[in-house]
């Protein structure tokens, strides 16, 4: 069997998060797939429970979310599986569902969906622990779009620096690829003009919508405007006092309206990564957009422009590949954890990975088609700090082939990312 999301146009392609799903409704009562709205997460669970006899029920529709909030225990009362579209709309389902598995434990139980993280904040400790498994979703990956390996975290782990990879992408194939992102629907937009309509929507539906019902604002200009300056700082740095003189907003304001953009699956948050290796390491966590054609879109960066020599490919790029790495840690069979690494004194890491181990593995991300020995500097000092616990260092650009720089360290095409797989036998979803 094999799980899907179906862009606009018909194109279907292979979900790599659809065996997890599968997997835990074997043996788990409750499962929710949560993730960013439009990213798929209602046809993964349609194709999942096509062949169950399954009641699908969609609180998107008025009427099925008036009935849910006026009898929660009558609402979920099934003896089968029951598939509920964005349980967020009415969180007192929870505790229904809650009587239910209880009062009969088999596994399969609830399949939900949920385009707001606040669910599992607020909602599941009080209502659900233990019964539940939570599955995030994020819009297609390049390997789901390519049909490619989309391995390369469990390949550094497991060859580390005998891991080889030559690529024929150009920078402008890379741009190309950060604009369009991974939403189904930009997929299948072939005319950038119409995949710009789509993305414009889509924040302002997000904001107008889902980040209005889970606080009140008054001033939704004031979140977009804070979106935009967002979009300018993607793959840096997260400082909210400095955002706060920018937008012309409260410390506090923006604290809160950061935490909601993290909720709704528009942003997200690496932190940083310490070991008390060193003193001077910093806290301060980066931003990535979830999706970066919302990101290019929102600072109206095309392909041809993001390329320019004052364009914003570089930090864009890094964003673009830390999400891939996100995405990839959601079904690696390593389990590792992303962070990024960065001093007092300028030393950074664009991307720790650490497995449950210990072992990390280093990443930066270069814009540019040529490396040089000092875009190795953090990753030699990570190397220095941690010895046999450092796998690889890597520097990821928009070159052809892959370079030794001594030791550890290796420059690799940022196609490695989806392109790596089958070399380690891990093509099989």
């Amino acid at each position: 069997m094999v799980d899907t999301s179906q862009t606009p146009l018909g194109k279907v392609l292979p979900r790599r998060a659809g065996q997890a799903v599968r997997e835990a409704l074997r043996d788990t009562r409750v499962v929710l797939v949560n993730g960013a709205r439009q990213c798929g997460k209602s046809t993964l669970v349609r194709s999942l429970a096509k062949d169950r006899a399954a009641e699908w029920r969609s609180l998107d529709t008025p009427a099925v979310r008036q009935a849910a909030i006026a009898d929660p225990a009558g609402f979920v009362a099934f003896r089968e599986l029951m598939v509920i579209d964005e349980i967020q709309r009415a969180p007192d389902l929870l505790l229904a569902i809650k009587e239910q598995v209880d009062t009969d434990p088999r596994p399969g139980r609830y399949l939900l969906t949920g385009s707001a993280r606040v669910l599992g904040l607020r909602g599941l400790p009080d209502a659900l622990p233990g019964r539940v498994e939570t599955i995030e979703l994020w819009p297609f990956s390049q390997g789901e779009i390519d049909g490619t390996g989309d391995r390369l975290v469990d390949a550094l782990f497991s060859e580390g620096p005998d891991l080889r990879h030559t690529s024929s992408l150009t920078r402008n194939e890379y741009a190309e690829r950060i604009t369009r992102g991974g939403f189904p629907e930009a997929v299948a937009r072939t005319n950038p003009r119409r995949r710009e309509r789509f993305f414009d929507s889509y924040v302002s539906d997000l904001i107008a919508r889902d980040v209005s019902q889970l606080s009140d604002i008054e001033r939704l200009s004031e979140m977009r405007a804070l979106v935009r300056l967002l979009a300018a700082r993607s793959g840096g740095l997260l400082v909210a006092n400095a955002l706060s003189g920018d937008a012309g907003l409260s410390a506090r304001t923006v604290h809160r309206y950061l935490t909601l953009l993290d909720e709704v699956f528009l942003t997200k948050r690496i932190p940083a990564w310490s070991r008390n290796l060193s003193s001077r390491a910093i806290s301060t966590p980066k931003l990535a957009f979830v999706d970066s054609g919302v990101a290019a879109n929102l600072l109206g960066a095309d392909a041809r422009s993001l390329v320019r020599p004052e364009g914003a490919f570089g930090p864009l790029l890094e964003g673009f590949v830390l999400m891939e790495l996100a995405r990839q840690l959601s079904w690696s069979e390593e389990r590792a954890e992303l962070f990024h690494y960065r001093t007092k004194d300028k030393v950074e890491v664009d991307a720790v990975l650490e497995n449950r181990q210990g072992r990390v593995v280093a990443i930066e991300v270069k814009a540019s088609s040529t490396v040089r020995p000092d875009d190795f500097r953090g990753l030699r000092h990570l190397a220095d700090r941690l010895g046999d616990e450092f796998v690889v260092g890597v520097v990821l650009y928009t070159g052809t082939q892959t370079l030794s720089f001594g030791g550890r360290m290796r420059a690799m095409p940022v196609s490695a990312l989806w392109e790596v797989g089958s070399r380690v036998g891990l093509d099989a979803i």
